[in-house]
C-alpha cells in the first residue's frame, strides 16, 4: 500500500479479504509509517518507492499518493513486475497514459484504476436496472462533481477541474460500457488570480460534452474546483425510454426515478438505494458500510459519504482479476479513455469548445 492518508483506508479490507495480504507499506514519513504499521500489524514498511517495489514478498501495490506521483509510481511498478491498482486520475498528460498502456500491453501485467463511482451503490444499482432492460433504451446521460478545495492540500491548488474528470466521466461511459470518441468543451467564469496562476486555469467551471463511439449517444459533464457555491454533489443522471434516473440535489436526501406514460403526478418518485455487499466475499462485506471507515473526519468522506461502499468493490475486483487472469473493470485502456477525456475537455476550452478527438490508443480494448 502506497500513501497511508486516504490509502490507508483500504488497509483493513485486503487483510480481511480471503484472498490477499498486505506485505507492506510505503510512505515518506518514516513517525507516519511506523504509526500505521503498527495499528495495522505490518512488519513490511518502506520510506523509499524504489525499495518496496524491490521487495519479492510484493506481487501487486496499490498507489494512493499525490496525483503527480501517479503515472511514474505506476510505470516504475510495472518494469518491476508488479500489477498495479491505482487511483484516479491515471496520469495529467496524454503521453503518460499512453506509457502506461503500452506497458501494460508489453508486459502482461493487471493495471486498473480504482474509480470509486463505478462500484459505488448509485452506480450498481443503475446499472442492474439497464442491464434487465428496466430502463429502455438509454437516450442521454449527464454528471456533475462541483467540489470546493478550500481547505485540502494545496497542491489541489495547481488542479485543473477537467484534470479531475473520471468521477463524472466513468459512470456515463461505464453503464454503456462505451469509449469516448470526442468531446468538446467551454469554459465558465474566473476564479481568483492565485488559483490561476497557480493552475495555469482560469476557468471556474468547464462543461464538456462526450460523443460516445459506436453509438448515438452523447453525454454531458461538468466540474468545478474553486469559487462555486454549491454543496459538493459527485452525482450522475441516466434518460431511458421507459424510465429516468435522476442524483438528488442535496446530500442524503433520496434519489429520484421517473416511469414514463404514468399520469404526471406519478412520474416521479423517491427511491432509497439498497447496497450491494451481497456481491462480495463474506469477510470483506461490512466494508460497504459507513460505521467501518478508518478516518471518518477525513475530507474524501465528509464530502461524498464515504465513496458509496465502493471500496471492498475495488479491492475485490482487483484481486480478483489477478488471480482469473483477466482483464480488470475498468482495465488500463478504459482508464486512459476515461481519463483522457478530462484532458482533451481542457484543450478543447482552452480553444473555445473545438472539438478534440481521443487519441487512438483509447479507442479499443483488443
Amino acid at each position: 500500500m502506497v500513501g497511508l492518508g486516504f490509502g490507508a483506508e483500504f488497509i483493513p479490507i485486503y487483510q480481511a479479504h480471503p484472498n490477499a495480504e498486505v506485505a507492506a507499506i510505503c510512505r515518506r514519513d518514516r513517525a507516519g509509517l511506523d504509526e500505521c504499521g503498527d495499528q495495522f500489524e505490518i512488519g513490511g514498511r518502506y520510506t523509499s518507492f524504489d525499495d518496496l517495489i524491490a521487495d519479492p514478498n510484493v506481487d501487486a501495490v496499490h498507489i494512493n499518493s499525490p496525483i503527480s506521483d501517479h503515472a511514474w509510481m505506476s510505470l516504475r511498478a510495472l518494469d518491476a513486475g508488479k500489477h498495479v491498482m491505482c487511483t484516479v486520475p491515471m496520469a495529467t498528460t496524454i503521453e503518460e497514459c499512453q506509457q502506461i498502456v503500452e506497458r501494460v500491453q508489453e508486459t502482461g501485467l493487471h493495471y486498473m484504476m480504482a474509480e470509486t463511482v463505478v462500484y459505488s451503490r448509485e452506480y450498481l444499482f443503475i446499472k442492474q436496472r439497464y442491464e434487465s432492460g428496466e430502463l429502455g433504451k438509454i437516450q442521454y446521460l449527464a454528471a456533475s462533481h462541483p467540489q470546493d478545495m478550500d481547505g485540502w492540500p494545496s497542491y489541489w491548488e495547481k488542479m485543473i477541474p477537467m484534470h479531475y474528470a473520471t468521477h463524472v466521466v466513468s459512470p456515463c461511459l461505464g453503464l454503456v460500457d462505451g469509449l469516448a470518441e470526442y468531446v468538446s468543451c467551454f469554459g465558465s467564469g474566473t476564479v481568483r488570480e492565485d488559483i490561476a496562476e497557480k493552475s495555469g486555469n482560469r476557468f471556474a467551471v468547464e462543461t464538456c460534452h462526450i460523443k460516445i463511439k459506436d453509438t448515438d449517444l452523447t453525454a454531458h459533464i461538468w466540474r468545478s474546483l474553486y469559487d462555486v457555491a454549491r454543496q459538493y454533489r459527485e452525482s450522475f443522471d441516466v434518460y431511458g425510454t421507459k424510465k429516468s434516473f435522476e442524483w438528488t440535489l442535496i446530500e442524503n436526501e433520496p434519489h429520484v426515478i421517473h416511469t414514463a406514460k404514468k399520469p404526471e403526478h406519478e412520474i416521479a418518485e423517491t427511491v432509497e438505494v439498497p447496497d450491494f455487499a451481497h456481491r462480495l466475499p463474506d469477510a470483506i462485506r461490512r466494508f460497504t458500510l459507513p460505521q467501518e471507515i478508518h478516518d471518518a473526519d477525513h475530507l474524501s468522506f465528509l464530502q461524498g459519504g464515504g465513496h458509496g461502499g465502493s471500496h471492498p468493490h475495488l479491492v475485490n475486483e482487483f484481486v480478483s482479476s489477478v488471480l482469473e487472469n483477466r482483464r480488470p473493470v475498468p482495465d488500463a485502456v478504459t482508464s486512459a479513455n476515461w481519463t483522457c477525456v478530462g484532458i482533451c475537455a481542457h484543450e478543447s476550452a482552452m480553444k473555445g469548445g473545438e472539438v478534440v478527438r481521443l487519441p487512438e490508443f483509447t479507442l479499443s480494448r483488443d
